[in-house]
């Protein structure tokens, strides 16, 4: 059987599941967000204390201050999208069973292929006056934005030039082309 995402294609553990929804994937999510949340404002409350120390000794901060700044601008993308996607996550496993009902019914309406050959079945007890409640779509559209936008912030973070020029030096050791000329 095969089971994926009616939007998008995708296949994931708890998909068709709630149960599975939110053991296997929402609440590993929120444990990690909190997790991860715990340690980025214990770090930020470091780097501060070292900041202030730095700043009553007489050195410069100005490294220190573009390193919190960057910190600061990553957590911001990586945590409120991620947010979002947990906070999709748990509104959509409140929801799973009216909306797969929902989804359900409208099909089993409909007289042509290929939902005829598939033989879905109409569920029973629901008024055709007072159809159940289809998922709205911006839900969706919300939820993998903001799961794409994750994978975004950490490309932001791991592009830097230093990283570039890491790899160009891998590239060239790995593929033997001397990135210096000896004369």
């Amino acid at each position: 059987m095969n089971i994926r995402d009616v939007m998008t294609g995708v296949c994931f553990v708890g998909l068709w599941n709630v149960n599975a929804l939110r053991g296997f994937v929402l609440a590993p999510l929120l444990v990690h967000l909190v997790v991860g949340t715990c340690f980025l404002v214990i770090g930020f409350v470091s780097l501060f204390r070292i900041r202030t120390i730095m700043k009553h000794d007489g050195t410069r901060t100005d490294k220190l201050e573009r390193f919190m700044v960057r910190i600061g601008v990553f957590s911001v993308l990586y945590t409120v999208p991620a947010s979002v996607v947990v906070a999709c996550l748990f509104y959509e496993q409140l929801y799973h069973d009216s909306w797969t009902l929902a989804w359900q019914w409208e099909k089993c309406h409909v007289q042509n292929q290929p939902w005829v050959t598939y033989d879905i079945n109409c569920p029973p007890g629901i008024d055709p006056a007072h159809p159940p409640q289809m998922p709205p779509l911006i839900f969706f559209l919300i939820k993998y934005l903001s799961t794409l936008i994750v994978g975004v912030a950490a490309g932001f973070w791991v592009c830097t030039g230093k990283t570039l020029v890491v790899w160009k030096k891998c590239f060239c050791k790995c593929f033997g082309k001397n990135q210096e000329s000896h004369v």
